[in-house]
């Protein structure tokens, strides 16, 4: 860890505005990424990264400078995304059926064509999936959780967590293919 950000970091613990001010100009970038990642939309996601930051302040005193503060930071900013998704979900009353047994039959494995999207594509296919395949598809490959890790922090069992993760890669990938195909024709 630098020194420059180790005094930012003393700084906020010790609740200088100032000092808050230049970590949040620091990290911004990053951690808002991680909140357009998560939500559906950018008002949603606007409101997990100021509650996100809130919660970082008032924790700073918490981080013990060991092992990457970016990464620290990064895991509140991942669990108010969480939260505020699992509210969510029991306020629309959505039940995830822990019985659902993976079973991928109906891929095509002739379908092996190279397809090349922007970085920006992706990102709103990915915001237009539904909470439970989104919040899956990011932990798993953005935040590189284990099916494991998935179950036990959001409460299903592990096959639901790989039935989600595959639904929502056949979704983008069928959201891909359609978007470059109208782009063909």
């Amino acid at each position: 860890m630098d020194n420059k950000l180790r005094i930012l970091i003393q700084k906020c613990i010790q609740k200088d505005r100032e000092g808050q001010r230049e970590l949040y100009t620091l990290l911004s970038p990053v951690l808002y990424g991680i909140c357009l990642k998560y939500m559906k939309s950018k008002t949603e996601a606007d409101d997990v990264f100021q509650d996100a930051f809130i919660t970082l302040f008032q924790k700073i005193d918490q981080y013990q400078f060991k092992g990457s503060f970016e990464g620290w930071a990064k895991r509140i900013f991942v669990n108010e995304a969480l939260e505020v998704l699992r509210k969510k979900q029991r306020q629309l009353h959505v039940a995830i059926n822990t019985e659902i047994q993976v079973e991928d039959t109906h891929e095509n494995n002739n379908e092996n064509r190279s397809v090349t999207v922007s970085q920006n594509e992706l990102l709103e296919h990915i915001q237009q999936l539904p909470d439970n395949y989104r919040m899956i598809f990011n932990l798993f490959v953005f935040e590189g959780y284990s099916h494991k890790e998935i179950s036990e922090k959001l409460n299903m069992a592990e096959g639901t967590s790989k039935s989600l993760l595959s639904r929502a890669k056949n979704l983008l990938r069928s959201k891909i293919n359609e978007e470059t195909s109208k782009k063909v024709s």
